[in-house]
């Protein structure tokens, strides 16, 4: 007889993950990015999740794709980027758990995605349900982000938030592991 989500995550380990934003953080940002031949990885950004990956860390990545309402590009599209993105990360021995984004925006020109969602940061809805999917121990965990709404989505969902402002990453995120 199969266990519910509950009772199985009442038996794991709980973890702590790191939860980055994409545009900014991962990769250089362009403007509603969804093509890879113009994505740019910011320097230490494959390093950093390999770190975050070895220190036993969940890796996530939660992204506003608003790009999607707008009509700049497709779901299909964001799929295509994140699974090159992880082909990409897995050549260096390092992965992401899992991407979560959110297509909506309530000013959007396509209008099955014209709409508000909890999901869209400033909103925790990407990080909760994450939390609900995994054993995340929330109170080891952090998001890294660019944006104060990166941030205000970081403190809704109870957790620090660290506006990464450029650089290395890695060098950014080595001191925040050290913090524990």
């Amino acid at each position: 007889m199969p266990r519910n989500r509950e009772s199985t995550a009442i038996n794991q380990v709980l973890r702590p993950a790191v939860f980055f934003d994409r545009d900014g953080v991962l990769n250089v940002d362009s403007d509603y990015l969804f093509e890879i031949d113009k994505f740019r990885w910011i320097d230490g950004a494959i390093e950093a999740v390999k770190t975050i990956n070895d220190a036993g860390y969940f890796a996530f990545v939660i992204t506003n794709q608003s790009g999607v309402a707008r009509g700049f590009y497709q779901e299909a599209d964001i799929h295509r980027l994140h699974d090159w993105m992880a082909e990409q990360l897995a050549a260096h021995d390092a992965r992401i758990d899992a991407f979560e984004y959110c297509p909506f925006h309530p000013d959007g020109s396509v209008a099955p995605y014209r709409r508000s969602s909890d999901r869209r940061k400033p909103q925790p809805g990407m990080i909760t349900d994450l939390l609900g999917k995994f054993p995340v121990d929330p109170s080891k965990s952090f998001v890294v982000g660019d944006r104060p709404s990166d941030i205000e989505a970081a403190h809704a969902a109870g957790m620090p938030g660290h506006l990464f402002a450029g650089g290395n990453l890695r060098d950014f995120i080595l001191p925040l592991l050290a913090r524990g």
